[in-house]
This record gives structure tokens, C-alpha cells and sequence, in this order.
């Protein structure tokens, strides 16, 4: 059986939610959890619930918040949450971790204690976003904000085999993000980066623009941390903002009203596949062991997501497959 380490004190709702979200995949997942952080916080919440699933709990008697220096506080907080969760990946006692921390705390943690993979400079955060039919992957997603022509070779090679190997494409559509289709337009970065992913063996179709992302042109877009991180918090923010927007439209007058009572439905099924509550988790690519970083807001819904999908990523063999291939 799987067994995932879950970083209970992780996020702006732990433990509440997070545990919440543990229960929830326990008990729809075949899989056992490890609930990482303070006993009596983690066990008052347990005690929610009757049906636990398989869980168990591991202690941590420390916590690295949001805005702590994340490699300081790695080095210092020795029982911190995050650390004791990647060292049981480390240790073989766990087959994945999770984590809705801090971001820079999770990554330093994996890289101090799991490593990279075999010729990978920079790992990259991959986040998967939804299409009308499908998904595609984006990376790097904030993990590295300044990145050289190599870097994005590797981002590229990386996204390939996780798209074909655990997202199941076939033969998956490499893009390069740019400012224009043709290979010399963008910046310094995607122009010398662009020779490099062509002699790359996968299907590297060239330069796409912003608009593409979401048109199913694509299966895997690279680009750097920098970029990558604007567009991942403005496509929150934007599914957010069409959502209110629709719900003032439509609660204008009472015939709307009527209206939106048998819509909100199939509103409700779109906004999920548009949020992070059904894409709750992002893989941390060229790290030599599986850690998936959830939302820092996410509560129990996009937690199990997370679970969820790590849990593909284990049944997948993610990071043999890429070491293996790169």
C-alpha cells in the first residue's frame, strides 16, 4: 500500500483542513497516511470524525510559518513539520510527501535531504491547468525566477516525461513560452533557449504565445519561475473575479434569479474544474524523491486533490521514470 506523508501543519488552515483533506482521500484512496505535526492539534481534529480511514500520526514538535526565511528555518527547526515529513521519504517510510507550507521552506528540505535527480541543475514546480477537454502542465511555476537557457532544457525534457509517464499523453506538445511564434522573438532567455529544446528529443513545436495556453495547442508549456508564477496568481485571481462578476449579471432582476437556480449546477461543476479545489497539488520535477506542494490556501477539498495526485505520481514511478530517462 502507498503511504504518503502528510505535512499537517502546512497552510493558512491547518490543521483543520488539512486533516479534513487527509480524512477524505483515506478514506476514498487506497492508501496510508501519515498525518507529520503536534499530536494533541492533530488528534483534536481527528477526533472529528468516526470513520479515520488509515492514518496514524507522526510527531513534529515545530512549525515554519509563511513568511520565515525558508533555508534558515530548515537548518534551525530541525523537527519542523516539513522536515520530519521529507525525512520519512528519505528514511523509506513514507513513498511521498505533501505539503501546503511555505513553498521555499518544502523545496530547501527536499533538495537538503533527497537531492536532485541525476543532471538537474534546478528543480521545477509543474502545475497542471484545466482545458475544455484535458489538462496541460506548466513549468517552472515560481521554484527558480532567474534561469539560464540550460535550465529551461531541463524544464522541458522534465515536463515531457511527467506529461507522458504520469498524465498519460502519448506523444506530448512541447511549447516554449514567448512573446511571438517565431524563434527569434522573446527575450534573451527563450531565444537562446529555443535552439536547445529543438534538438531535444520530444515533440518541441516551438514558440507559443500566452493566449495558447489554454487553447489545447499545447501539452507542456516551459517557461521561467518568474513568468511562470505571474500567470499561475493571475489565473487564480481571474477565475475569481469571472465568478463574481457572473453572480452580480445574474442577480439582476428577478427572471435572472430564476435563471441562475437552475443554473448554478453546472456553475458550481465549472467553478471546481477551474479552481485549485480539483488541482490541489504541484510536483516538485528533478527532486529525487516524490514531494507535491498544495496550495498554501487550500482547504480539505484541494488537500485530497493533492493526495490524490501524488499518489498517481507514486503508481506512475515519477521520479524513476524521469531518472531513468534524463
Amino acid at each position: 500500500m502507498i503511504r504518503i506523508a502528510v505535512d499537517a501543519m502546512g497552510g493558512d488552515f491547518a490543521p483543520v483542513e488539512t486533516v479534513k483533506g487527509a480524512v477524505l482521500a483515506s478514506q476514498q484512496f487506497a492508501t496510508e497516511i501519515l498525518l507529520v505535526g503536534q499530536p494533541d492539534k492533530i488528534n483534536q481534529e481527528l477526533a472529528r470524525y468516526k470513520n479515520k480511514g488509515n492514518l496514524s500520526v507522526v510527531a513534529a514538535s515545530e512549525t515554519i510559518g509563511m513568511d520565515e526565511a525558508p533555508a534558515q528555518s530548515v537548518k534551525t527547526k530541525k523537527d519542523a513539520s516539513i522536515n520530519v515529513a521529507v525525512a520519512l521519504v528519505k528514511d523509506g517510510k513514507a513513498d511521498a510527501v505533501v505539503s501546503a507550507g511555505n513553498t521555499g521552506a518544502l523545496m530547501a528540505a527536499a533538495l537538503f535531504k533527497l537531492g536532485r535527480i541525476a543532471g538537474i541543475e534546478r528543480p521545477a514546480i509543474a502545475t497542471e491547468f484545466p482545458l475544455p477537454s484535458g489538462k496541460v502542465l506548466l513549468l517552472d511555476m515560481g521554484a527558480n525566477v532567474d534561469c539560464k537557457p540550460k535550465h529551461l532544457e531541463q524544464f522541458a525534457l522534465m515536463g515531457h516525461f511527467y506529461a507522458k509517464h504520469v498524465m498519460n499523453i502519448t506523444n506530448p506538445r512541447v511549447g516554449l513560452l514567448s512573446i511571438g511564434e517565431e524563434k527569434e522573438k522573446g527575450n534573451e532567455l527563450t531565444r537562446e533557449s529555443w535552439p536547445l529544446l529543438k534538438t531535444l528529443p520530444i515533440n518541441f513545436i516551438g514558440n507559443i504565445e500566452s493566449k495558447e495556453i489554454l487553447q489545447g495547442t499545447v501539452d507542456v508549456v516551459v517557461c521561467d519561475g518568474f513568468v511562470g508564477n505571474l500567470i499561475l496568481k493571475f489565473a487564480e485571481s481571474l477565475a475569481g473575479a469571472v465568478f463574481k462578476m457572473l453572480k452580480t449579471e445574474l442577480s439582476r432582476g428577478i427572471l435572472n434569479k430564476i435563471g441562475l437556480a437552475f443554473l448554478l449546477p453546472s456553475l458550481l461543476r465549472l467553478r471546481r474544474k477551474i479552481t485549485y479545489d480539483d488541482y490541489g497539488g504541484a510536483p516538485f520535477l528533478g527532486i529525487d524523491g516524490t514531494v507535491f506542494k498544495a496550495h498554501g490556501r487550500a482547504k480539505a477539498a484541494a488537500f485530497k486533490s493533492a493526495i490524490r495526485e501524488t499518489i498517481a505520481a507514486v503508481k506512475g514511478d515519477m521520479v524513476g521514470k524521469l531518472g531513468a530517462n534524463l
